[in-house]
Order: structure tokens, then C-alpha cells, then sequence
């Protein structure tokens, strides 16, 4: 395997471990404070932003070293999809992402990558458009937003700052609505790439349905 789908595969290799440690102080009951839910939080965080550079390296690597290929044109955005959308199960269960809005994203991903397959049975690799890139990146912000809130919440700090009176609740609750907000617009960004790939390659999709 070429050094630049290496850095793709770390990231499909990522995205369980981080589930994993994302829930693992839920399923030991582990108190917000305690050391475990610590613990994980900065493992947690220090792995996705591994996992979220990789997502620069792969591709740095393979236009530096000639590996750029078919393969690495579908693998990269699907290695992609598989990390943020392990992310966002997490995110929905926490409360911090509508459901309705990540069955939307959903059904926007599996509709892009059987675009991608039917695209690709005609010879052509579909790469990651600048439509496509920018939702990626709004992706990621909207990853690291919800982490550092949920950060606050499992270092014991928010606990902390609700007793001292320097926090509210309603302010913790309107926190929640900007993730929200966050996630509406990763939703927009994620159909109107996906009508662009549409725009570019809806011919070819016709073109094998008839």
C-alpha cells in the first residue's frame, strides 16, 4: 500500500478507537471529574486531531510523491465520511446533534458515494471537489466545537463553574443550540457540495440508469 493510503487507512483505523473512548466513561458509569473520564477526554482529543491530520498528509504526500490515483480519489473521502460520521453517532447520543439532521447528512453520504461507485463503473474517479472539501472542513470545526464542550463538561470544569456562579445553566443550554447551529449548516454545506457533484457528474449517472 503506497505511503499516502497509509495515512487514509489510519484514519478508518481511528474512527472505532475513538467511538470506543468517547463512550467508555458512559459505559463504566465513570462521574464527570473522575480520572477515567479525563483520561479519555484527552486521549480522545489528542487521536482526533491525529486522525484529522492525516486527512492533510495523505494528500500532501501523494501530489509530493506522484501517488496520486483512482484509488486514493475514493478512499480518501470515504475514510472521511466513515471518521466524521462515527463522530456524529456520538455527538447525536450526547445530545449535542438533532437526529433529524444527521439522517439528513446520512442520506447525503450514501447518496454521494453510490454516485461515486456509479461514476467510477464508467472509468472516471470522482476527487473531492472545492464544495466538497469546504463541508469537510466545517465538518472538522464543528468535531472540535462539540469536543471542547463536552471537554468541560467531563473534566469536571463546568461542575466547577456552575457551583461558583461564573456559568448558568441557561448558558450551558445555549451552548447546545450553537452545536445545533453548527451541525444545521454542516447539513446545508453537505447538499449543496453534493448538488455540485450532481451539476459535474449527473450525466454520467443518467447515462448508466437508462
Amino acid at each position: 500500500m503506497k505511503t499516502s493510503n497509509k495515512f487514509t487507512l489510519c484514519r478508518l483505523i481511528c474512527a472505532p478507537i475513538l467511538f470506543i473512548l468517547y463512550f467508555l466513561p458512559i459505559w463504566l458509569k465513570a462521574p464527570d471529574g473522575s480520572a477515567i473520564s479525563i483520561a479519555t477526554f484527552c486521549a480522545l482529543t489528542i487521536l482526533l486531531i491525529f486522525a484529522e491530520i492525516t486527512d492533510y498528509l495523505d494528500g500532501h504526500w501523494a501530489r509530493k510523491n506522484g501517488e496520486v490515483s483512482d484509488f486514493g480519489k475514493m478512499f480518501d473521502p470515504f475514510a472521511d465520511v466513515f471518521l466524521h460520521l462515527s463522530m456524529f453517532t456520538c455527538f447525536v447520543f450526547s445530545g449535542y446533534m438533532p437526529t433529524v439532521l444527521f439522517v439528513l447528512i446520512l442520506y447525503r453520504e450514501f447518496s454521494q458515494n453510490f454516485l461515486r461507485m456509479v461514476v467510477a463503473k464508467g472509468g472516471t474517479a470522482i476527487a473531492a471537489r472545492n464544495g466538497g472539501k469546504f463541508k469537510t472542513v466545517f465538518y472538522v470545526i464543528s468535531c472540535f466545537f462539540v469536543i471542547v464542550v463536552e471537554g468541560f463538561a467531563r473534566t469536571g470544569l463546568a461542575l466547577i463553574a456552575l457551583d461558583s456562579g461564573v456559568i448558568s445553566e441557561d448558558f450551558l443550554d445555549k451552548i447546545v443550540y450553537v452545536c445545533y447551529c453548527f451541525f444545521g449548516i454542516c447539513a446545508i454545506l453537505s447538499y449543496i457540495s453534493f448538488f455540485d457533484y450532481l451539476r459535474n457528474f449527473g450525466g454520467i449517472l443518467k447515462k448508466a440508469s437508462e
